[in-house]
């Protein structure tokens, strides 16, 4: 496996790419106080289509993002049988301001992972499965490896299942970026997650250019491939710094967008410094199909992977926006 500084670089598709940057000066909002506005509101999982998917990730010794992330949406997505798997264990080696999967040294690789996964997939009647990573940086291949065979083995078990990768920068390896992609996963998410004046607080270890061209060298590796990322809101960003990722990821020809708010998990990530309105949300929506991506997800709860099988049959109907 090649290393990252003996990748050779890539050419920027079409024009030369337009960077987000802006006046790192800009003065964030006041801090929020008080209690969450209504449409944040969630209604408590336990349903028995919860129950029966939290035994099943039990039983076969698996993670889901959605617990471990501390998703709001839980109770909705497990009730209708999907759910997000984590690989590559449960301990991330970085530790990212938003983020409430624990940091750590993580345990070695479980080389059966892959095969537990797709019998969960099998065992749910899957038609779409998502599956996302703990950061691996003391992995050579940041994990890749384990991620394609995952994707092979759903293919094999559940072949009308498609299969939505959501993965890490891998350390910008782009023979492991390579590795995924050939497993010929249906959709390809890495989220950029906020605006590149933020990155420091928000992404200590992480590169907005270095997230950029992965997704851009993703879709010359499969240009037949949907593309996606996510960002979250409510961390101090302008309207306009946003307007700028957004044309900077629609620059590498990314298909699918989405927005949700940022939700503090615990006292010690970084604060929720404003609460973006529904109305605000649906704006932003317009202006980035505006852009030409062929999907956008926008609202207060929108996750990565929320109403993830409904994006995908909405981008198989609607026309190419490349």
């Amino acid at each position: 496996m090649a290393n990252a500084h003996d990748a050779v670089p890539l050419p920027l598709v079409g024009q030369p790419l337009r960077m987000a940057r802006l006046n790192p000066a800009v003065p964030p909002p006041p801090l929020v106080r008080g209690p969450r506005p209504d449409w944040l509101k969630v209604r408590f999982p336990g349903g028995p289509n919860y129950l029966r998917l939290q035994r099943l990730m039990r039983d076969l010794a698996l993670h889901t993002v959605c617990e471990e992330a501390r998703c709001p949406n839980i109770g909705e997505c497990w009730e209708q049988g999907t759910a997000t798997f984590l690989l590559l264990g449960d301990i991330c080696t970085r530790a990212c301001g938003f983020c409430s999967v624990t940091t750590g040294r993580p345990l070695a690789v479980d080389p059966a992972e892959p095969a537990r996964v797709a019998e969960a997939v099998a065992r749910l009647g899957l038609r779409h499965a998502v599956l996302t990573q703990v950061t691996r940086d003391d992995l050579p291949d940041g994990g890749a490896a384990l991620i394609a065979e995952t994707v092979e083995r759903i293919h094999a078990a559940v072949p009308d299942c498609s299969v939505e990768v959501l993965i890490s920068d891998l350390g910008g390896n782009w023979a492991a970026l390579e590795t995924i992609v050939r497993a010929r996963p249906e959709i390809l998410n890495h989220n950029t997650e906020t605006v590149p004046r933020l990155y420091r607080q928000v992404r200590p270890k992480a590169a907005y250019e270095r997230s950029l061209e992965l997704l851009e060298r993703a879709k010359l590796l499969a240009p037949d491939r949907p593309t996606k990322s996510g960002l979250m809101l409510g961390l101090g960003e302008t309207p306009d710094e946003l307007r700028a990722v957004f044309a900077d990821l629609r620059a590498v020809h990314c298909d699918i967008l989405t927005l949700g708010q940022y939700l503090q998990p615990t006292p010690r990530h970084l604060p929720v410094q404003r609460y973006v309105s529904p109305a605000e949300f649906a704006a932003l929506r317009a202006e980035a199909l505006a852009l030409g991506f062929a999907h956008v997800e926008a609202g207060p709860l929108v996750r990565s992977s929320y109403h993830a099988r409904e994006q995908v049959d909405a981008l198989r109907a609607a026309p190419s926006r490349q």
